[in-house]
């Protein structure tokens, strides 16, 4: 469990961002991209001043702009989420390719190793990220005004703002806020293996969208929770654990996950109706 926790503490502390962002009735698939070339930025900000918080800010820092871009695009023009984080997508990972000039980017400080990898009573420094990630996030969605208001934004928008809820700003922070995330988190990342390369792989945002998805928070908005997304983590990391101990065919390995989501939506649907009816 301590090498699950360890091995998922980076989709942790983007997942339940990203669940106040869902559950607001948004989404945001350039995660990944912000995941690629937030380290980027991060470690040539190291490199250039030999501060390794610098790289964390940094990171973080490149995360936030890209949320507020997507914020931007989304509330202020009102494009779909999801097409807009696509396209937005394909201009960070043009971004990462140029920053890193194509090629792997190696931190000169061989400390910005500890970041990820430090060990504090038997857990990773990134587990212990991951887990006041959770705290934080725990507390801000069930606890607060905030959270009451990301609730009331993605039921009904509308009534939201009838009630006095400055929704389109409730949106715009939870993009600010996943973007942040998914900056750190790709530090993070990085740490572990004191380096960074430009892709464009969408795996990572995916994997968190499955998460927070097989979590029970609905892809319609206004409902959902952060320990839910905590549990679909936790169940996709011991599905895919158990699915490798056992050498089940990555293949089927793709094909049972699909499944699963399928069920999580479906589940969702049903009980969707179920409550309209």
């Amino acid at each position: 469990m301590t090498n699950i926790l360890a091995q998922q503490a980076t989709v942790l502390i983007v997942a339940v961002p990203f669940t106040l962002l869902m559950i607001a009735g948004s989404f945001d698939i350039s995660l990944s991209a912000v995941y690629v070339a937030a380290p980027i930025v991060g470690i040539q900000l190291q490199i250039a001043t030999g501060s390794i918080w610098l790289a964390v800010i940094g990171g973080i820092a490149f995360g936030i702009v890209c949320g507020v871009v997507n914020a931007i695009v989304v509330v202020r023009f009102n494009i779909n989420s999801f097409i807009a984080t696509l396209a937005t997508s394909f201009i960070i990972f043009g971004v990462g390719y140029l920053v890193s000039g194509q090629s792997i980017v190696v931190p000169t400080d061989p400390d910005f190793r500890g970041l990820a990898m430090t060990r504090i009573l038997g857990l990773t420094s990134a587990t212990w990220f991951a887990l006041l990630a959770v705290a934080v996030f725990w507390v801000l969605l069930a606890r607060t005004r905030y959270g009451r208001y990301v609730y009331a934004t993605g039921a009904n928008p509308e009534a939201a703002r009838l009630s006095g809820v400055r929704a389109g700003w409730i949106v715009a922070s939870t993009f600010l806020l996943a973007g942040g995330a998914a900056g750190f988190a790709g530090v993070l990342n990085a740490s572990r293996s004191a380096s960074a390369q430009a892709s464009d792989d969408f795996t990572f945002a995916f994997g968190v969208i499955a998460a927070v998805v097989v979590g029970g928070t609905s892809i319609a908005g206004g409902s959902g929770a952060v320990w839910r997304t905590v549990v679909g983590v936790v169940f996709i990391a011991l599905l895919n654990n158990g699915f490798n101990l056992n050498q089940v065919d990555p293949i089927i390995q793709r094909i049972i996950l699909g499944c699963v989501i399928l069920l999580a939506v479906g589940i969702d649907a049903v009980t969707r109706r179920g409550k309209a009816g």
